[in-house]
């Protein structure tokens, strides 16, 4: 047979069939593994942008440096003099 035509029932997805739609004519679609990642942008910003995961591991983008950040210590309260 020629074309998109899928003759044989029962094909599985890894010889090219998409399950019980074996004999339709619709291809499979083949979408790239895209992660939520924050990275560290040209201009120095921080910010979220989705990146295939082929990209990461190509080491294409360069992620955001961990967040160290303490809370600021309470400004200290000047001591009332006592009294003896």
């Amino acid at each position: 047979m020629k074309g998109s035509i899928i003759w044989r029932s029962g094909k599985a997805k890894k010889v090219g069939g998409i399950g019980t739609h074996i004999t339709a004519i619709t291809k499979r679609r083949f979408l790239p593994n895209l992660q939520r990642v924050k990275a560290l942008m040209p201009g120095g910003e921080v910010r979220y942008i989705r990146v295939a995961a082929s990209a990461l591991k190509q080491g294409l983008v360069t992620k955001a440096p961990k967040r160290n950040w303490k809370k600021p210590e309470a400004e200290k309260k000047p001591e009332v003099a006592k009294k003896a």
